[in-house]
């Protein structure tokens, strides 16, 4: 039996050896500035005319908590700051050739800062001073939020065990999915609108080693693993992107812009 040990450990150091999947080894990474993740975002062929639009708000409308195993947590299950994505894939589109976005999400914070340039510049450099252009006023709204966010939509796994020697997969699918609306600031009409969905992707992966020694009175038991879950926020990332791209394809399939 210690032979069949002898001859089975270095089996396994092979295959963890081997496993493709990194390990980390640092506490924390390094902050980094994430891309535009829709490629076709940033291809898109630049418009005949720049329309201004405004986001308000691109809220969570799933009410979906993350699940803690036999209850549900009270932290949310996809990000709150949908809006931010949406202003930043706005302003990605065809590497910022697409739309003229302007702030409406804490329109009061500008309001107050005009204010105090207004009353800065009228105090110190008279009547006359130099007044601040008018702001911009959209043509089109965008609404819409995250709708849905379901899980465990395909669940399963694979494994086999040789020996007291194996390896087994499991992973579980989750999709989000947000929709996205233009509405006409001149009649107030829903003049497009789309739907994307995304899917979320989590896989685990483990090889053990299970080994009864000296006629069953020692115990040899090893076991390595790794999860790795597709991260939420950037699936909705992906998603509300995808919905700025379909939403002017659409645009320009009903004749709202056209492109050079």
């Amino acid at each position: 039996m210690k032979k069949l040990l002898l001859l089975t450990l270095p089996f396994l150091l092979s295959a963890c050896a081997t496993w493709n999947t990194p390990i980390p080894n640092t506490i924390g990474d390094q902050p980094k500035v994430d891309t535009v993740r829709f490629t076709e975002l940033k291809e898109l062929p630049v418009p005949i005319m720049k329309p201004v639009v405004a986001v308000y708000d691109f809220p969570d409308l799933t009410g979906q908590r993350k699940d803690g195993g036999s209850m549900s947590s009270l932290s949310t299950a996809v990000t709150q700051g949908a809006t931010p994505l949406l202003i930043d894939a706005l302003k990605n589109a065809g590497n910022g050739a697409w739309f003229t976005v302007v702030e409406r999400n804490r329109v009061d914070d500008l309001a107050k800062e005009r204010q105090i340039v207004r009353q800065t510049r009228e105090e110190y450099l008279g009547d006359g001073a130099n007044k601040l252009k008018p702001m911009l006023f959209a043509g089109i709204i965008l609404q819409g939020g995250i709708v849905g966010y379901d899980t465990n939509i395909v669940t399963g796994g694979a494994g086999a065990r040789y020996l007291g020697i194996g390896a087994d997969t499991q992973y579980r699918k989750d999709q989000v999915t947000v929709s996205l609306r233009a509405v006409s600031t001149d009649t107030g009409e829903v003049i497009m609108n789309v739907q994307v969905s995304k899917t979320i992707l989590s896989v685990g992966t483990s090889i053990s080693l299970f080994k009864f020694v000296d006629v069953g009175t020692k115990l040899v038991e090893g076991e390595a693993g790794m999860t790795e879950n597709e991260a939420n926020t950037m699936a909705v990332k992906i998603a509300i992107e995808a919905a700025v791209v379909e939403l002017i394809k659409q645009g320009i399939e009903r004749g709202y812009w056209s492109y050079l």
